[in-house]
């Protein structure tokens, strides 16, 4: 057995790039879609992570497919750990740099510096919401994943982009005076729509993966 072969090893991938999607869409969130389209303001409807985080249940549904469920709860439990901690290093980045320019201390301004906070609130709501909608959508695809082949990703995606934006919107923006309950409608919309172009890439990387490396 060679060192690339190696069971934790080809783990490597999909942790990192679980850990990718969710630092960069804890940043996109905070980012409505600044476009009109049809006399519609897409900025009270969508933000840019609608469009990157259902990447994470691509990485979820082919690591499940290839490796099994246990290996797809391990890479969500670290990929979630990793994401998180990027989030929260970034949130005391902001309150170092509102800190400094302030004369003040970084706590305080974690918690009273405007970007600092909502990073901050970001990771507690991605965090909790990325870890139920996940493991959900693990349990889900396990069950469905002698089906025909797109059954599985496809309900296991929608059930967890479901509980996904409902914890999360009502945790990291109820109260803000933000139109976040839009941003969940058009959130979950635009998840459904990444679902479904998703699906070519989940059969193609199942697809390539050598049959002798699969374990599931």
């Amino acid at each position: 057995m060679t060192f690339l072969t190696q069971p934790v090893i080809r783990l490597i991938l999909p942790v990192f790039a679980m850990g990718a999607v969710i630092l960069s869409s804890n940043e996109l969130v905070q980012h409505p879609v600044e476009m009109t389209v049809g006399g519609i303001d897409l900025a009270d409807l969508l933000t840019w992570g609608a469009f990157t985080y259902p990447i994470a249940f691509l990485v979820t549904d082919t690591t499940n497919r290839l490796f099994g469920a246990h290996k797809a709860r391990l890479v969500v439990y670290i990929g979630f750990a990793l994401g998180v901690f990027l989030t929260g290093v970034a949130a005391l980045g902001l309150a170092t740099t509102a800190a400094v320019a302030k004369n003040s201390d970084i706590l305080t301004m974690l918690m009273e510096d405007e970007e600092a906070f909502a990073m901050l609130r970001t990771a507690v709501a991605s965090g909790t919401a990325f870890l139920i909608a996940q493991l959900l959508d693990i349990a889900i695809f396990d069950r469905l994943r002698r089906l025909t082949w797109w059954k599985a990703p496809i309900f296991s995606s929608f059930a967890g982009s479901m509980i996904d934006t409902a914890i999360f919107f009502s945790i990291a923006f109820a109260g803000t005076g933000l139109p976040w309950m839009s941003w969940a409608a058009g959130d979950f919309c635009a998840k459904l729509v990444m679902i479904a172009l998703l699906l070519y890439p989940f059969k193609l990387l199942v697809a390539l993966y050598p049959s002798n490396l699969r374990e599931a």
